[in-house]
């Protein structure tokens, strides 16, 4: 006789546990202290096998026999149910291993050491004020643009856009980690660009959307007064140092052949190396037909004694018609930064020793000028390559634009 919701309800424990059977493999265990259990008998591969269903009341009469039946389905299609659900508590095991936060934290763990003591403090104060009590419990794999765009704005609402820029693009570092390691298949933050608004602020500006840097890059090129300074706006983007670095560089500090620049910084107080592209020596060996003769090589237009003055190359792109609003000296800086890691996806401890910031070992030390010389080199071909090819495509979309 099948099982009715009657006579579960009135069955009542014995000093054994006893079995009441429904049909199709289907029995409730009442056990001794009164609890009643499901489990399904089936077999696979001509093994006899048990499958637990539930607990009643929890799982009524009418849902166990629907978990029978799923059961049952997946026998028919040569699919073991016990397996199944091993398998699939091995994937939730695996997915709450690779929280958000616990990938975040072996990826801030692993690069922290290469960066400044206070980039890692900041960045990771902000995860965990801002991005982990919302995400961060949920498995990488699950937490999709929406979830992020979320937290962004949450973020934005109270007044910090900028930080929200900066905690989605943390959360792009991680999953772009997460995508190296195995544990998701893409970075759904690409998938954010422009939805947030630009930030406007008291910081440098800078132009950081490719199409704009290569408008901004034709501009410079085609600058039209002294030479001195049109070398040095089309040297600036490609070597991406501090305005008064460029202005201050002395022909000593060169070696073309070796296609390197180094020189002092006193900001940080320590020696720096400015590995040069050929896109760079070009400039420089056109700039050394006119003042490699002299000290500075960008020399001040009263005297050969004295640099460039600091506001030479902002009175060059006001002529351009280039607003402060839109570009100053330092932005060449936060452009390359932003898109050598956003775009390229070029290491962060990499574009922090380019940018001649304070880098720290794994034991705490400071890296020597030379720390990752030659990635650093192939990063400057591949930034000045880029800005080439954003160049040369932006002329050909403007060819095509007034074509006939």
């Amino acid at each position: 006789m099948l099982l009715t919701d009657v006579k579960i309800k009135n069955a009542k424990p014995a000093v054994k546990p006893y079995k009441l059977y429904d049909e199709r493999g289907l029995f409730l265990i009442v056990t001794p202290n009164g609890g009643k259990w499901w489990r399904l008998k089936y077999r696979f591969e001509n093994k006899e096998k048990l499958l637990s269903l539930g607990v009643y009341p929890d799982i009524g009469l009418k849902d166990a026999r629907e978990r029978r039946e799923e059961a049952r389905r997946l026998v028919a299609h040569f699919i073991d149910p016990g397996l199944q659900r091993k398998a699939q508590k091995s994937v939730r095991q695996e997915h709450a291993a690779n929280s958000f936060e616990i990938v975040a934290r072996e990826w801030h763990a692993k690069y922290a050491p290469t960066w400044a003591e206070h980039h890692g403090d900041r960045i990771l104060r902000r995860l965990e004020r801002d991005v982990f009590p919302w995400i961060g419990g949920r498995p990488v794999v699950d937490v999709s643009a929406p979830d992020l765009l979320s937290v962004a704005r949450r973020i934005e609402q109270r007044g910090a856009l900028e930080t929200a820029h900066r905690a989605l693009a943390n959360c792009g570092q991680v999953f772009r980690y997460a995508v190296a390691t195995g544990r998701v298949q893409r970075d759904p933050t690409g998938d954010l660009r422009g939805a947030l608004p630009p930030v406007r602020g008291e910081h440098f500006s800078a132009v950081t959307e490719p199409s704009k840097v290569a408008t901004l890059l034709r501009a410079l090129d085609n600058y039209e007064g002294s030479s001195v300074v049109a070398c040095a706006l089309r040297l600036a983007p490609l070597v991406f140092v501090r305005p008064g670095e460029l202005r201050k560089a002395k022909w000593s500090d060169f070696d073309l052949g070796n296609a390197e620049w180094r020189f002092h910084v006193s900001k940080t107080d320590t020696q720096h190396i400015v590995p040069l592209s050929s896109q760079a020596l070009t400039v420089l060996r056109e700039l050394y037909a006119i003042t490699g003769d002299g000290e500075y090589v960008f020399p001040s237009a009263r005297t050969n004694e004295r640099p460039m003055s600091d506001n030479a190359i902002l009175a060059a792109m006001r002529r351009l018609g280039i607003e402060k609003e839109e570009m100053s000296g330092h932005g060449f800086r936060a452009m390359a930064r932003t898109i050598l890691d956003e775009v390229l996806g070029v290491r962060p401890d990499l574009i922090e020793h380019q940018l001649a910031h304070a880098v720290r070992d794994p034991n705490g030390r400071a890296y020597n000028r030379t720390a990752h010389l030659p990635e650093r080199k192939k990063m400057m071909q591949q930034w000045s390559d880029y800005l080439d090819r954003i160049k040369r495509e932006g002329r050909q979309t403007d060819s095509g634009a007034h074509g006939d």
